[in-house]
């Protein structure tokens, strides 16, 4: 009759602690936070879409933890084939794709930043679909005509870093002149030979529609 009663008590103890055991296990989900190995912009040019990013990392928390505790489903590692399981899971996935599409998003502009630009050229790229070497190139020819003067006529034996630049231009037109910046007769005549090329009127001097020629 004892040992019927220790039984009994081991029976009655195992069933507590199984389910105390059930109970932690309910609202003790391990390693629940969602966390990404990326460095994103939090500066991101557009706001909403960094609001948009965080909550999205609120919902996949929640829904992660809801799927355990409600449904005993470990999305990220379900152990488990049935439809239940496989529904869940697919949302799971749904969510932490679309917070994927967020952080690409915000590492690109970071490493963007890193290169030098600022929001509003990010925004710019974004939304004109423009890659970045096509942009850099355009500043650049940008720069290099900025130091024209319509006004200020090259004369022969001029030396500047605007001609400099004309030659490396002429050059990678297949122009066989030295690249020294100097306006000689080699770099007036291979002016001249451009504008022909490109139906300008070719007299050897640069004005607007030559630099626009060569630094398309």
């Amino acid at each position: 009759m004892k040992q019927l009663i220790i039984l009994l008590l081991l029976i009655i103890a195992f069933f507590i602690g199984y389910g105390k055991y059930q109970e932690y296990k309910r609202y003790n989900s391990p390693n629940v936070d969602y966390k990404t190995s990326k460095i994103v912009d939090f500066e991101y040019h557009n706001q909403e879409l960094v609001m948009n990013y965080q909550k999205a990392i609120e919902d996949i928390n929640s829904y992660v933890m809801l799927q355990w505790t409600a449904n005993s489903i470990d999305v990220r590692t379900p152990k488990n084939d049935d439809v239940e399981t496989k529904n869940a899971v697919e949302k799971y996935s749904d969510k932490l794709a679309n917070i994927k599409y967020y952080e690409n998003k915000l590492e690109k502009s970071l490493i963007l930043k890193s290169k030098g630009l600022t929001n509003s050229e990010i925004k710019f790229l974004e939304e004109t679909g423009t890659e970045l070497k096509k942009y850099q190139k355009i500043n650049a020819n940008k720069k290099i005509k900025s130091m024209f003067n319509a006004s200020d006529k090259m004369k022969y034996g001029d030396k500047s870093a605007l001609i400099y630049e004309v030659q490396k231009k002429l050059i990678i037109n297949g122009f066989n002149i030295d690249l020294d910046g100097f306006y000689k007769t080699e770099t007036l005549n291979a002016i001249k030979d451009f504008e022909k090329r490109n139906n300008l009127f070719a007299d050897g001097v640069l004005d607007v529609l030559t630099l626009d020629a060569l630094f398309e």
